[in-house]
């Protein structure tokens, strides 16, 4: 599978300039990608005043999304505020070719920015079949808890779209590295560049980790589109060869 991730700096809660700076890289795209990932909430930065950027799930935002994906026949992903039943959502979309849709709310909600008091949490993992892949998306400080991510369905992608700033970038850079190695699946880190309303500065770090905890993407730090392809016979006969995911503890997540 191809993939495309991009970082880049986000227009502080303004959804359609960020659309039209997004819309302007994805279009400039002359490979074939299978998935495009965007950052966490990539039409405004990470906010805490939802009202004012919130979108519904037929919004413009959306309608924007399927548009692309049809036009260009691939899938994209990333988060972004929605509103549904008087409620706000950090919500990660994944929009196939087609246009169909899914979706993941982000379950660990950042207390330390406040982001529980103004959004609800979701509370199921998600994991999409897409191209004979199987992929489970989570959102930035989902990465801190390993045992949401535990890969008791096999997947083969971790995707963690983010808003994670310079202050505590080593933490990013090893968790994701850590991620990978014990779930045995490829991980994939996006996140934005920059600095925000908030004064919080941001450096990037996309990167893409093997199955093993080595880099096929090391951190960037600068703009851009970067394209990585990923090897399933690859993964599978690691899996195979090593067999760590079959010695997990078994347990249930409440």
């Amino acid at each position: 599978m191809k993939i495309a991730l991009i970082q880049s700096s986000l227009f502080w809660e303004n959804p359609e300039k960020n659309r039209k700076k997004l819309g302007e890289k994805i279009n400039a795209i002359s490979e074939s990608v299978d998935l495009i990932v965007l950052p966490e909430m990539f039409t405004s930065g990470f906010t805490m005043q939802p009202s004012d950027v919130a979108e519904t799930m037929q919004g413009e935002t959306i309608t924007w999304l399927k548009n692309l994906a049809e036009a260009k026949n691939l899938a994209i992903t990333g988060s972004l505020v929605i509103t549904e039943n008087d409620n706000f959502y950090n919500r990660l979309v994944f929009i196939f070719p087609s246009g169909e849709m899914q979706f993941y709310d982000k379950r660990h909600l950042f207390t330390l920015a406040g982001e529980d008091e103004v959004y609800i949490g979701g509370s199921k993992k998600k994991i999409i079949e897409y191209k004979g892949w199987k992929i489970c998306p989570l959102i930035c400080y989902d990465l801190r808890f390993p045992v949401f991510s535990r890969n008791v369905e096999e997947y083969d992608i971790l995707i963690y779209v983010a808003n994670w700033p310079i202050a505590r970038i080593n933490a990013w850079d090893t968790l994701l590295k850590a991620r990978a190695i014990e779930n045995m699946s490829y991980t994939i880190g996006v996140n934005r560049i920059g600095e925000d309303n908030n004064n919080f500065q941001y450096n990037g770090h996309s990167q893409v980790v093997n199955f093993l905890g080595d880099y096929i993407m090391e951190p960037i730090e600068t703009k851009g589109v970067f394209i990585v392809e990923l090897n399933k016979a690859e993964l599978l006969l690691a899996r195979k060869k090593f067999n760590f995911l079959s010695d997990q503890d078994s347990f249930v997540l409440k």
